[in-house]
């Protein structure tokens, strides 16, 4: 199989020739990480800087670190979405769940304009988002969105139903 329907093809070795490379949003990982640190960062000045009864309350205290906790947690997860392709299969990493699929599950791949991200059409009749090729990435974005479709078409897709 040629390199040619893969799009954003480097030179030989440097990982951008290889059509199995993850797929990962750039600029939401920029943003989970800033933002993580605005906000723990915040709750950790608010949490030492806080005066008078109610500030000086280990329950506040607490609440305070257990809600940056689970900010901290959920822009993990926002950093983390990717999608892993390999010759049997994608695998698809949201903020909440993996899923495996198969490549004969893949019927499309929907990049429409008002998406922020790819959503794929499966043989059981519904849809996934790929949270790992985003919008916000730009022209990378719409290449990635490419080359999942090369890579849907190269290895068949599901018989219509």
């Amino acid at each position: 199989m040629s390199e040619a329907p893969f799009p954003e093809a480097g030179l030989p070795g440097d990982g951008r020739d290889d059509p199995y490379r993850a797929f990962r949003p750039r600029f939401g990982l920029v943003s989970a990480w800033a933002t993580g640190v605005v906000v723990v960062g915040g709750c950790v000045v608010v949490g030492f800087a806080a005066t008078g009864p109610l500030g000086a309350s280990p329950v506040n205290r607490w609440s305070i670190a257990v809600f940056a906790l689970f900010c901290a947690w959920l822009l993990w997860r926002l950093g983390g979405v990717h999608a892993v392709p390999s010759r049997t299969g994608l695998r698809v990493r949201n903020v909440i769940y993996t899923r495996e699929l198969e490549w004969a599950q893949v019927v499309s791949v929907r990049f429409g304009s008002g998406d922020p991200w790819v959503r794929l059409d499966l043989a059981d009749g519904t849809t996934l988002a790929v949270m790992g090729v985003q919008r916000a990435d730009g022209a990378r974005g719409e290449a990635e969105a490419q080359r999942l479709a090369a890579l849907v078409q190269a290895h068949g897709e599901a018989a219509d139903r």
